[in-house]
């Protein structure tokens, strides 16, 4: 743990993180939601989702994707009083996400402006392993997975409700590879 890897098993305790942003830029915009659900032994435990409130202007654009307006923030705490809750929510876990070092990427810029440090968490990337099972996927977006498995995804690009359909996409990955295995 701890060398921020991208590992190639499947583990069965684990945190699942997603952000909401800004933009698509970690050096220019800014996280609006950071969320994570704690998982042990393939079952959820606890979670953690908390809204950020930028420094910046939130486009239309972003609260027509999330439906996280000016007004929700407005009253959020910033993120260096969010960011130490969410790293000590996730500790030495072994990280899960979809396109992870996207979320990582933002996360890490945050911790490195505001504290010095960086998030070193081993991770998995639901993404990668959908490209492995399901090549034939005309795209392997977390969307395009959840209607793949026939997933309720109304309210997806927020935060929790991303880390519950990556959750279940993994859960649906694994059933694949497990298959694969026994074949």
């Amino acid at each position: 743990m701890g060398r921020d890897r991208s590992l190639e098993f499947y583990p069965k305790d684990y945190v699942v993180v997603d952000i909401e942003t800004t933009g698509l830029s970690a050096a220019n915009n800014e996280i609006i939601e950071l969320s994570a659900l704690k998982v042990i032994n393939g079952t959820i435990q606890d979670q953690f989702s908390k809204l950020i409130k930028p420094n910046g202007e939130i486009s239309p654009f972003i609260t027509n994707l999330t439906g996280i307006t000016p007004g929700m923030l407005k009253n959020a705490d910033d993120i260096t009083n969010t960011l130490p809750e969410f790293i000590n929510f996730c500790q030495n876990s072994i990280i899960l996400g979809h396109n992870i070092k996207f979320d990582l990427r933002f996360i890490n810029t945050n911790l490195l402006k505001h504290f010095n440090k960086s998030f070193n968490n081993d991770y998995v990337d639901t993404l990668k392993i959908a490209r492995e099972f399901l090549p034939q996927l005309q795209s392997r977006k977390l969307g395009f997975l959840a209607k793949h498995f026939n997933f309720d995804s109304k309210g997806m690009h927020r935060g929790l409700k991303d880390c519950i359909i990556t959750n279940l996409c993994y859960n649906q990955l694994l059933k694949m590879k497990k298959q694969k295995d026994i074949n």
